[in-house]
């Protein structure tokens, strides 16, 4: 079970732990959006009992058992395209994304 950072990802990530003198990233799954799920960033103060720590490149990244099931195999990815600059979701078990790429579905 893994949850992992691209370079440019976890070099992004890092600063903004900085910016924000917190301790990880917390990563979840919560349902909604147009396909059924949704992805969500935040920072982490705490590491609460129950979670689950990935360490990519000298970042922490903390999850829930739960979201877990849903994005495990997930690649986190920081890309440049144009003038925008966004994460991008690599999950091997994302069935189907809404066209935004905000949202997905799993079967099973």
């Amino acid at each position: 079970m893994a949850i992992t950072l691209t370079k440019p990802a976890a070099d992004r990530i890092a600063e903004q732990i900085r910016k924000n003198d917190s301790l990880a990233l917390r990563f979840a799954a919560k349902a909604s959006g147009c396909s059924g799920f949704s992805y969500v960033m935040d920072f982490a103060d705490k590491i609460d009992d129950g979670d689950i720590v990935f360490n990519n490149y000298n970042v922490q990244l903390v999850i829930d058992p739960k979201s877990l099931e849903i994005l495990d195999g997930t690649e986190i990815d920081y890309v440049a395209e144009g003038l925008n600059q966004t994460f991008k979701f690599s999950n091997p078990k994302a069935t189907n994304e809404c066209g935004c790429g905000e949202s997905f579905a799993i079967t099973g």
